[in-house]
């Protein structure tokens, strides 16, 4: 059997995987089976980076494997210990959890979030507010935190204690904390599996202030556009707010599992040993990867994502068969007229890969990809979305 063969024999069935099989690449080119050279604008979900095989990444985590790989959190280490110390620096945060994904991440939050309230308000206080077309996770907890049915019908029953409400609507979010006990309010600056959809700033804003006044605690959820990927390092910096929490993963690690939970000063010492863990969470290689990320999104990538990004938005708003163009920085969605599916096959045949989020195609290119690629493949896009 071949690769796809042997996939699709023993590999559980929760992939509608494109009929692609990658086998190596550098930055943003990757090459199938076959050899053909593609263009790739999803790096990975916003997982790589810097790209495919970047080489700092490669040096930094082959070192660090060379040394120790994994130890466990009973133990120091200096990776976890100075990326804490550079995400706080980095961010005005107190405090760090490592985990191993944006779920986890997430479920770090959450759990923080009503120790919070139980100890400030009472044990009947642990409700968590999100946005509809909000997406949080896939563990039961992050599922119910997910403001969108179709992840929910064949998970029944949720868990309890979370309550969604339109984005945007400042008046909604404020009427179901009269009616529901509110331990924190989680949103994402950007509604990215919801169609990659920027929040109304002075609705962030309002729904800060609201948070701080009533001691409900804010968290921001920066899975996929935390680390660069916006055009600053966090999104929630374009929104004029602070958050009590910031959740992080994808871009973070490079290319290996690792998620973050960011302390505000606030909760920064709400969790006691033996209230939270995890096995892996923040191994040595990971976070020396992580190290190498971050310490290389400095000023002058970040000038260069909005660059790139003001450059997408000018080449797809107004062209043909393009309805309209959300998102922020390098996190862009596409309203087309002909079905997004159609289209990405399409781009696939001339070598751009691409996604999709809701009915939209969704670009997640890596931070650094060269100018003339990005062009390439702008321009195929545009191509194969005439009608």
């Amino acid at each position: 059997m071949n690769t796809k063969q042997t996939d699709q024999a023993y590999v559980a069935h929760t992939y509608a995987r494109f009929p692609v099989e990658i086998v190596s690449g550098r930055g943003s080119e990757v090459f199938d089976e076959t050899g053909k050279r593609y263009i790739d604008l999803t790096s990975g979900i916003g997982v790589d980076a810097f790209g495919v095989a970047d080489p700092a990444w490669i040096a930094a985590v082959t070192a660090q494997l060379g040394r120790v790989q994994h130890i466990s959190n009973l133990f120091y280490t200096a990776p976890a210990a100075n990326l804490a110390q550079l995400l706080c620096e980095r961010t005005g945060m107190k405090r760090v959890f490592f985990s191993n994904s944006g779920a986890e991440a997430n479920e770090c939050a959450i759990k923080a979030a009503r120790k919070y309230a139980a100890q400030t308000k009472g044990a009947d206080t642990y409700t968590i507010l999100t946005l509809e077309k909000s997406f949080h996770g896939r563990t039961l907890a992050t599922l119910s935190a997910t403001g969108q049915d179709k992840y929910h019908a064949q998970f029944q029953p949720l868990l309890p204690g979370f309550v969604h409400t339109p984005a945007n609507d400042l008046d909604a979010l404020k009427a179901a904390a009269e009616t529901h006990k509110l331990a924190a309010v989680m949103m994402e600056c950007v509604q990215g599996e919801g169609g990659v959809t920027a929040l109304d700033p002075a609705f962030v804003q309002g729904a800060a202030a609201f948070c701080k006044a009533n001691d409900i605690l804010l968290i921001i959820d920066e899975v996929q556009t935390g680390n660069g990927r916006t055009g600053t390092l966090y999104a929630y910096e374009q929104f004029g707010v602070k958050p009590d929490l910031v959740t992080t993963a994808k871009g973070l690690g490079g290319g290996l599992p690792l998620g973050a939970c960011l302390f505000g000063e606030k909760v920064q010492d709400v969790f006691q040993p033996g209230d939270h863990g995890s096995t892996s969470g923040g191994s040595p290689a990971a976070c020396a990867g992580a190290l190498s990320v971050l310490g290389r999104i400095d000023d002058k990538l970040l000038s260069e994502v909005r660059a790139k990004s003001a450059y997408l938005f000018e080449i797809f708003t107004g062209a043909e068969g393009i309805e309209s163009v959300s998102g922020l920085g390098l996190m862009i969605g596409l309203k087309t007229t002909k079905p997004a599916p159609e289209i990405l096959a399409a781009a696939r045949e001339r070598g751009v890969l691409a996604l999709t989020a809701k009915e939209k195609i969704r670009l997640l290119p890596a931070l650094n990809i060269p100018m003339e690629q990005l062009k390439e493949a702008a321009g195929i896009i545009v191509d194969c979305c005439k009608l």
